[in-house]
């Protein structure tokens, strides 16, 4: 911290993280542990990516669209781990000011992407199911270009939008963040100046990133729903459902962890139990979310084994 110009105060110039645990046997085990995950996640959204590339008949618009999933989940990881592990090897972790609002900057830009395209998908899913008719005019690829730039651009404003709101705040000490990563709620809590406007923004920020998301992905699934039950081919209620149940499961895991993290703005102090939230929403979600789409997706499989084995469509 130093001194500020014309202030009895003094100012915030980095922050400390104390990471998951302080215990230095403990970060040992933590750095493979998470290095582990980190590789296992590249790979494992590359292997999608590679399938995706090489395999004619995934050549789909949801398939482009996962394809843009697996490549936010790398961005996403690659966001806050490697941080954390640079701060695991060094058993400290200290981070300029500047560095902690563009890590804050570019999670929030790449989680949001990731939030919208999840509804971009849902819709997809929908044109599929219930307007097959008309869904390669519907969905053709200026149409999947255009989603994803929309999804980009709200994104991007909402990001920047709380980077700029923390940045006018005032942080006068403590600098001690008790999480592994610069997120909004630490931040909240160390300002020594009024956060009201940013929970404000927040709250807006969380309707337009979250709520607004959520009812749109429940619609779309709703209208599913009632489609694929009026197929009399269990079958083909199984096929269509088996298409969905993939994406279904990313949404509650990504939607669920977000909501506790960012919807728990009165509680005073981080705990060890948004840590492990934390860890869920930044590390587990894009490892898993691999394991999650090719696991009951024949097609995939047999992608990823053409990858694999080096062999050719």
């Amino acid at each position: 911290m130093e001194a500020g110009v014309g202030r009895n105060r003094t100012i915030i110039t980095e922050f400390i993280l104390l990471g998951l645990t302080e215990n230095v046997g403990l970060q040992s085990i933590l750095f493979g542990v998470f290095f582990f995950a980190y590789v296992a996640t590249v790979g494992g959204n590359l292997s999608i990516i590679s399938a995706i590339f090489v395999e004619p008949k995934l050549h789909t618009p949801m398939y482009y669209f996962l394809r843009i999933l697996s490549l936010l989940d790398i961005g996403c990881i690659t966001v806050t781990v490697p941080p954390m592990l640079a701060c695991l090897v060094a058993h400290q972790c200290r981070v300029p000011y500047a560095a902690c609002l563009s890590q804050l900057f570019f999670f929030h830009l790449l989680a949001g992407v990731d939030c919208h395209l999840l509804t971009a998908m849902a819709y997809d899913r929908y044109l599929a199911i219930c307007q097959p008719l008309t869904y390669s005019t519907r969905m053709n690829r200026e149409v999947q270009v255009a989603l994803v730039g929309i999804c980009c651009t709200v994104s991007f404003i909402n990001a920047l939008t709380h980077t700029v709101a923390v940045s006018v705040l005032d942080f006068c000490g403590p600098n001690i963040i008790n999480n592994f990563y610069c997120d909004l709620p630490p931040l909240f809590q160390l300002s020594c100046s009024s956060i009201y406007l940013n929970g404000q923004l927040l709250f807006v920020g969380a309707t337009f990133m979250g709520v607004i998301p959520m009812i749109l992905i429940s619609v779309s699934y709703a209208h599913v729903t009632a489609a694929v039950l009026r197929i009399r081919s269990a079958e083909g209620r199984k096929k269509a459902f088996s298409t969905c149940g993939s994406h279904l499961t990313v949404v509650c895991f990504f939607y669920g962890t977000g909501f506790f993290s960012y919807m728990r703005l009165d509680s005073i102090a981080a705990s060890n139990k948004d840590k492990g939230i934390a860890v869920f929403n930044t590390v587990l979600n894009p490892m898993l979310n691999p394991v999650i789409y090719s696991l009951r997706n024949p097609d995939v499989q047999g992608a990823l084994k053409k990858v694999l084995t080096g062999k050719r469509s």
